[in-house]
């Protein structure tokens, strides 16, 4: 069994530096999904309320026999749920799914600029981690200018802004403008995500022969070897396994200078100021 690294958070909580993502398992199908990872040695497990499946997450956490203080559980609160005091309600819903006292991370899921409630949102979130309802809180999608927003306007820098990021969607100002705030870089749709054709890169493949890697694992070696939090989503107890396989190898300066031939325009990734839910 192997557990990944621990990276410490701006307010001196730790996360684990590789999670399981649950999107797009329903509860059942993710409630099997959780205990084989946990038995592979996850302690991380990624949700959100419009994942639909809380309740599963939650049914897999207490099957897994782990205690709860050893796992880090993280959701999503969308749009509904942004607004004056709106994430109150939205939080309690997510706990009573799944059934846990608190959660160790609660993310804004996106920040819906054009609505403009991000600020009051974020607000709330500082009261439920007051409360201790939410250990950490960060958000997700979030641009420099929606950060900067928040820094001034509110008291908590966000522990973390998880966005879509790979070695073909690499975020770097993004990623400097976190390092310079002490924010976590989350990644998620580390592999490409369905479709983008990412792992049949070539490089990965020469990449694998040289390292007996697959070239999933390459590619999660390059997000934990930036410093990048990454949660690949996986239902197979296999492909579970093969993810958390990536810490006996390090990829070296020529390495890396291969895999960045895979970044593509600037504009390639998800625009977070005209998309979201």
């Amino acid at each position: 069994m192997t557990l990944a690294p621990l990276i410490k958070l701006n307010d001196g909580h730790t996360i684990p530096q590789v999670g399981l993502g649950t999107w797009p398992l329903d509860d059942d199908q993710v409630a099997t999904a959780v205990v084989h990872a946990v038995e592979a040695g996850y302690r991380h497990i990624d949700t959100a309320v419009k994942y639909g499946n809380e309740e599963g997450v939650g049914n897999g956490i207490r099957a897994s026999g782990v205690d709860r203080g050893e796992l880090f559980v993280t959701t999503k609160l969308d749009g509904q749920f942004q607004g004056q005091d709106r994430a109150l309600e939205g939080l309690e819903g997510s706990l009573k799914r799944l059934k846990l006292d608190y959660v160790d991370l609660l993310l804004i899921h996106w920040p819906l600029p054009q609505r403009d409630d991000y600020v009051s949102t974020w607000k709330t979130f500082e009261r439920l981690q007051q409360e201790g309802k939410a250990k950490s809180i960060g958000v997700s999608n979030f641009k420099p200018a929606h950060l900067e927003r928040l820094m001034a306007e509110c008291e908590v820098v966000p522990a973390v802004n998880q966005i879509q990021l790979s070695p073909a969607i690499t975020r770097v100002a993004e990623r400097e403008f976190h390092a310079r705030h002490g924010i976590v870089t989350e990644s998620y749709s580390p592999l490409g995500g369905p479709g983008a054709g990412l792992l049949d890169a070539p490089v990965l493949a020469q990449l694998g022969e040289k390292y007996g890697k697959t070239p999933g694992q390459l590619v999660l070696r390059w997000h934990i070897q930036q410093g990048i939090v990454t949660i690949p989503k996986s239902g197979n107890p296999d492909r579970m396994a093969e993810n958390l396989d990536i810490f006996d190898f390090a990829l070296d300066s020529q390495d890396l200078a291969e895999i960045a031939i895979l970044e593509e325009a600037p504009d390639a990734g998800i625009d977070s100021d005209v998309t979201g839910h």
